[in-house]
């Protein structure tokens, strides 16, 4: 009996090895083209996050992880994003200049378009593709927008590791998400990718679809 449950532990052992390794590899390959079954693997990954990220933190950047995830989750979601109608954009309040004017709420920041940062010509890009723009200090907000403004879509520029905290906490949500990665972690101070924010847009604009 123990001899048996012994031999069911050792092959699963291995097996969860094997499929991480491969969910690893699918991840990179990920960063330079498309492949086959990207939902399947962001699952694995998900679901042995923690001790993958362990491995990371131990011999290399963990920042890499939630990197490669994402980019197997934007392709996994691609199809889907594209066909919702009610969409949002959520950024984090790190993009904000540091002297910024804006009042927090509990629906996030309230710009007030002062033009010290890249948000205000973000909500300008917003209301041409049909999303509403939010400025978040933190994941928590965001539940607190989609009741408010429910939305199909969610495009979300933050860090890497951000962006796969909230793609994980709406999973199974009915709400499809998309990322684009900021230029550099912190705090603040942070840099938008905006050729990629308009990139993005333009692929998913409802109009040419």
């Amino acid at each position: 009996m123990y001899s048996f449950i012994g031999k069911v532990l050792f092959f699963t052992i291995i097996f969860s090895v094997l499929i991480s390794i491969s969910a690893l590899l699918a991840s990179r390959i990920s960063l330079k083209r498309n492949v086959w079954l990207a939902g399947f693997f962001s699952n694995v990954l998900d679901f042995f996050y923690l001790p993958i990220k362990y491995f990371f933190c131990k011999f290399s950047d963990p920042r890499i992880l939630d990197k490669w995830i994402v980019s197997l989750k934007n392709i996994a979601n691609a199809s889907d994003f594209s066909k919702t109608k009610n969409r949002i954009i959520i950024v984090p309040h790190c993009v904000r200049s540091l002297d910024c004017p804006a009042p927090s709420t509990i629906f996030g920041i309230q710009c007030r378009d002062c033009g010290k940062c890249i948000v205000s010509q973000l909500r300008k890009d917003a209301v041409k593709y049909g999303y509403d723009l939010y400025i978040t200090t933190g994941s928590s907000a965001i539940g607190n927008i989609l009741k408010n403004k429910p939305a199909e879509g969610l495009l979300g520029i933050a860090c890497n590791y951000e962006i796969n905290k909230g793609m994980c906490a709406l999973n199974g949500k009915k709400v499809v998400t998309y990322g684009v990665p900021l230029l550099n972690d912190g705090c603040y101070n942070t840099i938008v990718d905006y050729d990629k924010v308009i990139e993005t847009l333009k692929r998913f604009d409802k109009k040419k679809i």
